[in-house]
């Protein structure tokens, strides 16, 4: 997956302090067996202590999976402590629309994705009618 983010202007953009808040504009390309184009927004929150920092987004994914066009909607939630990670990922209920109407994610792991080789690496459950 290549992922592109844009920063929008934000109030308070000149914070002096923690927690800063900041907002971006998502691109992004799925390529492999699910392949598809997203647009998105990320609001996010960096703490005032170095590897601690929290998202939030939502993205509108346009494309193929398992054979079947259409499109659906995903919302995130990131959380990182300490340089841990917990990433939430999840199928917007009812946003599948074409032949991927009635798509939806599982709760947990809907998307997990690693990063190697500059690369995003995703495994994708999901169910289909």
């Amino acid at each position: 997956m290549d992922v592109t983010l844009s920063a929008r202007d934000t109030q308070g953009s000149a914070q002096p302090e923690p927690p800063v808040l900041g907002r971006q504009g998502l691109s992004k390309r799925y390529c492999g067996a699910f392949e598809a184009q997203a647009e998105g927004e990320m609001l996010a929150a960096v703490g005032a202590v170095k590897g601690s920092a929290a998202y939030v987004a939502v993205e509108r994914v346009v494309g193929t999976l398992a054979g079947r066009s259409g499109s659906f909607a995903l919302i995130r939630r990131g959380v990182m402590q300490g340089g841990q990670q917990a990433l939430l990922v999840t199928v917007v209920p009812d946003s599948g629309t074409g032949q991927l109407a009635g798509l939806s994610g599982v709760l947990s792991g809907a998307l997990s994705i690693e990063r190697r080789d500059g690369q995003h690496h995703y495994r994708f459950d999901y169910t289909l009618p």
